[in-house]
């Protein structure tokens, strides 16, 4: 087997496009093409371009908005929200169900002054 060296590359050579064109499409705030994964990270500028798009990948997973580079807020299904938000039973239910319940702890009261007086 013999190695031999590759040959220099023009900038105009088809390598050197398709390079540019991945870095292009691969980079923060670009979209990548419709028929690639879905994006979980959308630039708060790309959300609001691209809303309609965040909602119907938000039925599969969690979008995440960055503003300045940084998480800024979570597009969610209804669905999941629902679930996420729903009342699992009462503040009584809770109370009853704490492992503190029946050790009678003791507590003392402490009888100071008001921090700030209303005027």
């Amino acid at each position: 087997m013999s190695l031999h060296a590759a040959p220099a590359l023009e900038w105009s050579s088809p390598a050197y496009i398709v390079i540019i064109v991945i870095l292009v499409l691969g980079m923060p705030g670009h979209s990548p093409p419709s028929d690639s994964h879905p994006t979980d990270t959308w630039t708060l500028a790309n959300a609001k371009a691209r809303l309609s798009e965040v909602v119907d990948r938000a039925q599969t997973g969690p979008q995440i908005i960055t503003r300045h580079g940084k998480p800024n807020a979570v597009v969610v299904s209804a669905e999941e929200w629902a679930r996420k938000t729903a009342r699992k039973g009462t503040l009584a239910e809770f109370l009853l169900a704490s492992p503190l319940r029946g050790a009678e702890l003791e507590f003392e009261r402490v009888h100071d002054e008001p921090r700030d007086e209303l005027p």
